[in-house]
């Protein structure tokens, strides 16, 4: 199973981005699926996950009501929409998907939940 994310970038803060997730090997219709963010010298953390195949979306705090996770079946591609974009969003933004169709909430929002992880792809915000 291979992850590809794609469609980070510099932007000024205000600005919208979209990731991209494309997926070989593993089928995100059959997969819960999040994306997490890194900054150097910081851990990893939960961004936005889809936990189950039907089951609604969830978000860290500081993204809530900004950011937009979805997945599209036909290219079984994960996507991050992202709104209004912070300098504090900079960082190195990472895929995930898990062998299992549904996470409970706390699965969700940890790297432990996860089985197959993409490259990673930096977003970097200016002021």
């Amino acid at each position: 199973v291979q992850l590809q994310a794609s469609g980070g970038g510099l932007v000024h803060a205000g600005d919208s981005l979209r990731l991209s997730c494309t997926a070989s090997g593993r089928n995100f219709r059959n997969s819960a699926a999040a994306w997490f963010r890194q900054v150097p010298g910081k851990e990893r953390e939960f961004v936005a996950a889809l936990r189950g195949t039907t089951s609604s979306a969830n978000y860290a705090r500081s993204v809530l009501g900004r950011f937009m996770i979805s997945r599209d079946t036909a290219t079984n591609t994960l996507n991050l929409q992202m709104y209004g974009l912070k300098p504090e969003d900079t960082a190195v933004y990472y895929c995930a998907a898990s062998e299992r169709q549904y996470l409970i909430l706390s699965q969700a929002q940890t790297e432990a939940g996860y089985d197959y992880w993409g490259q990673g792809t930096q977003v970097t915000v200016s002021s």
